[in-house]
């Protein structure tokens, strides 16, 4: 049989990671603490409340929604300017990001990133044949502003991606180099948006700020979420961004009708309203973090700077051997980031635990 797929699909094979059940699943990023028990009944309540009208169609602009998550941010990144009709709400994050593409990109177009970052931005770019185009990172990880505001110029992208915390590094953008790729995109003829990638938000040390700050200076800039992390929400299927209203006027002439669901809406502004309760374990999961990269330094090994719930450790001679060891341990974590590398997500003090005995039988 022949499909007629697009040529530049042949022989690609899908997005993901490995899900298998295991001791210790440190491979995605996830928040290893459950919905405590308020927050569940919350949800219940309200997705039930929701079911009885499940044969009108949601509100296609989740204008509730949005108006919650502005709220949110407003308390989180002391971001009070915010309202809904500056916020974007979508299926994940990755369908924010898709977003942008399809609004923003498409054939003709360049997207400039810096890597090592996530493993999916070349991919919203294949889908929507908009040209993605990087540039690398320093060795720590860093960004190289001057460097990148050349590469603006030259490039004229209509898109600038940046991670902050940076996927796989775990790596902070400074708000002076955030607002300085803003500046050089602003020179772009015919418009540039420099999105900031906050995925990782939460969990960036004390006194890290987000690039949300810089909004009402910077007509430019979009800073996307997600509740996946953080919010232990995964499940649940919520990202968002803030930007201009113009931004998400042009997002919502490419979202598909409807594209949020009721059952999603409803869990989503109901966790928003236990965010305190969803968040508890948040330091938690930071002292283990701090913990985890002194250990693993402790050990010999190099550690990125890290202000998110993972840490990306190395270098191997064979990293897929260290991760094939884990894995035989009930350990599972991630082949990414450099040649060498591996990442791990933080989970509980007794899977970090169990994390660590186990990297030392196989390191031996």
């Amino acid at each position: 049989m022949t499909l007629p797929l697009r040529p530049d699909l042949a022989g690609l094979t899908p997005y993901g990671a490995p899900q298998l059940s295991v001791k210790a699943r440190l491979n995605v990023n996830e928040n290893p603490y459950a919905p405590p028990s308020v927050v569940v009944d919350a949800i219940t309540t309200a997705v039930r409340k929701a079911c009885v009208e499940l044969n009108r169609y949601p509100d296609r602009d989740a204008v509730g929604l949005r108006t919650d998550l502005a709220r949110y941010l407003a308390v989180e990144s002391h971001a009070d300017f915010l309202r809904a009709d500056n916020v974007w709400a979508a299926n994940g994050s990755n369908e924010v990001m898709l977003h942008l593409h399809q609004a923003f990109g498409g054939p003709g177009r360049k997207v400039l990133s810096f890597a090592p970052t996530y493993s999916m931005y070349p991919e919203y770019a294949r889908d929507t044949l908009t040209e993605y185009v990087t540039l690398p990172r320093r060795d720590d990880f860093t960004l190289d502003v001057d460097a990148a505001a050349a590469a603006i110029a030259e490039i004229q992208p209509v898109m600038v991606l940046v991670a902050s915390p940076n996927n796989p590094t775990g790596t902070a953008l400074p708000l002076s180099e955030a607002a300085a790729l803003c500046r050089a995109a602003a020179e772009v003829p015919g418009g540039c948006l420099v999105v900031v990638d906050e995925a990782y938000a939460e969990f960036r040390h004390r006194g890290v700020p987000s690039a949300l700050s810089l909004m009402p200076e910077h007509w430019n800039l979009v800073v996307s979420r997600t509740m996946s992390k953080a919010f232990a929400l995964a499940g649940g299927r919520l990202g968002y961004l803030a930007a201009t209203p113009e931004v998400i006027d042009a997002l919502q002439i490419v979202r598909l009708p409807y594209h949020l669901s009721e059952i999603t809406q409803a869990t989503a502004r109901s966790a928003l309203a236990h965010h305190r309760d969803l968040q508890a374990q948040v330091d938690e999961i930071r002292a283990e973090r701090d913990d985890t990269v002194a250990w693993l330094r402790a050990q010999g090994f190099t550690v990125a700077d890290t202000d998110a719930n993972f840490a990306l450790f190395g270098p191997f001679e064979d990293r897929k051997k260290v991760f094939e060891g884990l894995l035989e341990r009930g350990v599972l974590i991630r082949v990414t980031g450099p040649e060498g590398w591996l990442r791990v997500s933080i989970g509980t003090a007794q899977e970090m635990a169990l994390f660590r005995s186990a990297l030392l039988e196989v390191v031996a």
